[in-house]
């Protein structure tokens, strides 16, 4: 009789190359006419695959099973069914060695459906990168027959339950500009496509996660440009279920076979982070990381947006000297210094003689001891645009042609892969820098994330996906322009509200929250970014006037961001409305400089963000952890705390802990003793220092 569980493969990652090779298990019993099955022992086992004689795979965290043998890889057929069982055939394993990744093991599995498909599996593990299962699946057609089919899962695995719930991360985006991390509730369905979810919002990350306590599961894809795939996150009866899925119609005749993506399977103690990092080395490996940027990307901004498009020149001038005196260096013009989206000329309202009064206002702002940056919305044309009139071969078309609107803006697309597009955009953004004298570029709009696939006959394209991957190489192009006028020019990406495409992020400088819609989105998206980005890039929070109490510094200086403001002075525009003025009172100067003063004084961002430490989820009070120069700089929230927190991270000696916000002394710890007692509403900061 076949015994259920032929293979099991521990795909760790420390100590690859030292392990043994594969050793026949004495307690399997071989399937007749097929290899024997065996075990397959690689070291650190944070992650353990179990194949059964179905190729049906059961996933191990640490020791623990978490879940059952489920049909983990699939092929997908256009009458709505799956091919899900394949009889086992055997298996290969041998050692390699990436040119890019390092040391790993590869494992290849395959087996024969009824329908006379066979799937081979193939799975590594890399030394360097321990954890993550990376993972690429064939479904040859051995049949007679042809077969029709309509796309592939992989890494489909329900995460059993245990008491506490369940937590989930989705890097895609949605219109409603939703959390990105957040608590799966009994109805909890999430597609998290990384198309189009409206016109002018799509994109993304490719991992979505979910985790319960002390253990999670991740998976993604791990291609070097944009995919529209799918990675559906749902609540089933006995736990969470997540997979990676892609649409690949397509008649599959005899002796034809189909390849899916390159995709990863990682297991997680805590929340999304560490599977984040391992994704972000992975890429990183290839050579999609973010750039190294200047020391001025870690100065706090100023933005004139406070006074919304209907500023005054004199408005903004006058409110510099009160910018430089609260400590802030960057001070950015907003949107209205255009007269459209599109063809960005001056608005001779505000400018009335063009470049030289432009280049006359960034001087007064170098003058005033502060570094200007330009607000700019690119890959749209106005309606209204000579752009528009003149140019319509750079529009982004659907398969039916119809354009693709921007809508806030009531703009159309305009297609990143086109090169004219591309060149016209490029030319504007040195102008910008070289010409008039700017040190930076907001370029902002939730376009700018992602776009659809474009069918324009003018851009002859091969596919029209090209334009979705050409948007990461149009941010390169424009990235490479600006530092090639001024290398130490700052870029920052703010496309407003969506989930950060991963694959833009080799031109981008500098990523803000992003219009938050509360504090913790700056926290939780910080989070996420430090992962993405890695140690020295810049994260900034965004105008605080958008987080909770329109004066929460606290979140964003706690999790190491760039801090971030759009005050107005003396006064608002006339018009403001009631609660939402951003006016720069006493009370509110004495709160910004002391912000601003610590901020300057720790600098956290050039620090290393330890978002492996505590679980955002689970963890409560929700805390943050900066390590820089030997010392950790903690951060607590609540909406109110009256309890013990556990000070994870340290290391040998005693440390000496203070609140650098009251100046208060809170005592001292050490790795064995590492707890305090601490009440607060909404934050506690706390600096631990060796004695």
């Amino acid at each position: 009789m076949l015994r259920r569980t032929v293979l099991k493969i521990a795909l760790g990652g420390a100590g690859l190359a030292a392990l043994p090779t594969l050793t026949e298990s004495a307690s399997a019993t071989p399937a007749p006419h097929h290899p024997g099955p065996g075990f397959l022992g690689v070291g650190d086992p944070s992650i353990t695959l179990e194949l059964d004689d179905r190729l049906h795979s059961r996933v191990t965290v640490l020791g623990s099973t978490v879940t059952r043998f489920d049909a983990s890889e699939s092929l997908l057929l256009k009458d709505g069914t799956a091919v899900e069982d394949f009889r086992y055939r055997g298996r290969k394993t041998r050692k390699i060695r990436h040119p890019r990744h390092g040391a790993g093991l590869q494992v290849t599995v395959d087996g024969d459906s009824a329908q006379g498909v066979r799937k081979t599996v193939e799975l590594t593990s890399y030394e360097r990168l321990p954890g993550m299962t990376v993972m690429q699946v064939t479904y040859t057609n051995k049949s007679h027959r042809s077969v029709d089919v309509a796309g592939w899962r992989s890494g489909a695995h329900e995460l059993l339950q245990k008491p506490g719930g369940f937590y989930t991360f989705s890097g895609s985006t949605h219109e409603d500009r939703r959390d990105w991390v957040q608590p799966v509730t009994d109805d909890f369905f999430q597609a998290n496509s990384l198309g189009m979810d409206a016109s002018d919002y799509g994109g993304g990350t490719p991992m979505a996660s979910v985790w319960r306590l002390g253990a999670g599961l991740s998976v993604g894809h791990l291609e070097p440009r944009a995919r529209i795939l799918r990675m559906p996150v749902r609540k089933t009866t006995d736990g969470a279920s997540l997979a990676i899925e892609g649409d690949t119609p397509r008649t599959l005749r005899p002796g034809q076979h189909l390849t899916t993506d390159t995709t990863f399977l990682t297991a997680h103690r805590r929340d999304h982070f560490v599977p984040l990092q391992r994704y972000r080395d992975y890429m990183s490996d290839v050579g999609l990381r973010a750039p190294k940027v200047a020391g001025t990307a870690y100065e706090p901004i100023w933005c004139a947006w406070g006074y919304e498009r209907n500023f005054t020149v004199e408005q903004v001038l006058g409110t510099l000297p009160k910018v430089r005196e609260v400590g802030l260096k960057w001070a950015g013009l907003d949107d209205g210094w255009q007269t459209n989206e599109g063809d960005w000329d001056i608005n001779l309202a505000k400018f009335p003689r063009g470049e030289a009064d432009m280049r006359a206002f960034t001087r007064e702002i170098r003058d005033a001891g502060l570094r200007p940056r330009l607000w700019w919305a690119p890959l749209a044309a106005d309606p209204d645009s000579n752009l528009f009139a003149e140019r319509p071969d750079m529009l982004l078309l659907d398969a039916e042609g119809n354009k693709q609107q921007v809508t806030w803006w009531d703009a159309w697309t305009l297609c990143p892969a086109y090169r004219p597009t591309v060149d016209y955009f490029v030319s504007q953004a040195k102008r910008f820098i070289g010409s008039w004298g700017y040190e930076g570029l907001k370029i902002d709009g939730q376009h700018l994330n992602a776009v659809a696939p474009c069918y324009n006959p003018a851009h002859k394209h091969a596919r029209p996906e090209e334009s979705v991957e050409g948007v990461a190489t149009f941010w390169k192009a424009i990235h490479e322009a600006v530092h090639r006028v001024n290398r130490n020019a700052v870029v920052e990406l703010c496309p407003c509200g969506t989930a950060f495409a991963f694959h833009n992020l080799p031109g981008v400088d500098q990523y803000p929250a992003s219009d938050p819609t509360s504090s913790y989105q700056v926290r939780h998206k910080g989070k996420t970014m430090k992962a993405l980005m890695g140690h020295g890039s810049s994260y900034a929070g965004d105008h605080v006037e958008l987080s909770d109490g329109r004066n929460d510094f606290a979140s964003s200086y706690g999790v190491g961001a760039v801090l971030s403001t759009k005050f107005t002075y003396p006064s608002d525009p006339e018009g403001t409305r009631p609660g939402r003025g951003n006016v720069l009172t006493p009370e509110k100067e004495v709160l910004w400089k002391k912000w601003v003063a610590l901020y300057k004084e720790h600098m956290l961002p050039t620090g290393e963000y330890r978002g492996d430490l505590y679980d955002i989820g689970f963890d409560k009070p929700e805390a943050h952890v900066v390590s820089k120069d030997s010392t950790l700089h903690y951060a607590f929230y609540a909406d109110t705390w009256d309890g013990t927190v556990e000070l994870r991270g340290l290391g040998r000696g005693r440390y000496r802990l203070t609140d650098p916000f009251t100046g208060a002394s809170l005592g001292t710890v050490d790795a064995s003793h590492n707890t305090v007692h601490l009440t607060f509403e909404k934050f506690q900061l706390v600096i631990a220092e060796r004695r």
